[in-house]
């Protein structure tokens, strides 16, 4: 069996890494497309084991919520990446999207506040959402 040189693991890992961060802007335009408010996207690698990439953003009423969550839902699909799960969808004041390297978390305009995630992960890389081409 031949070997991978390092040269190649690495084209392959920036391979990957390109396609996470594909995905990632996918799911934070889907977002985008149904009007979120306060969009932000955090880069967490390095800083945590279980999972690369944060998407947050608000929803101004339940049925934005759910319909920024089944946004996600279908574009990623599009992708070829189903979620692994989906929590909080029926109450809407946070809807979790776990896609294990990717968590999109979209939030009522109480919850956010309550869970300030983006207090609590400070130290993550903010990724800016590059305009539509």
């Amino acid at each position: 069996m031949p070997t991978r040189t390092r040269t190649t693991k690495r084209l392959e890992n920036q391979q990957n890494d390109e396609e996470a961060l594909n995905d990632v802007l996918v799911a934070a335009r889907a977002a985008d497309s149904k009007k979120a408010l306060d969009l932000r996207i955090l880069d967490l690698r390095g800083i945590t084991s279980f999972a690369d990439y944060f998407v947050i953003c608000t929803g101004a009423n339940q049925r934005q919520i759910q319909a920024i969550a089944d946004e996600v839902l279908a574009r990623m699909k599009d992708r070829g990446r189903p979620a692994l799960g989906v929590e909080g969808y029926d109450r809407a004041e946070w809807v979790l999207i776990d896609y294990g390297d990717l968590l999109v978390h979209v939030f009522s305009e109480s919850a956010r506040k309550f869970y300030d995630l983006e207090r609590l992960w400070r130290s993550a890389r903010e990724i800016e959402l590059p305009k539509a081409k």
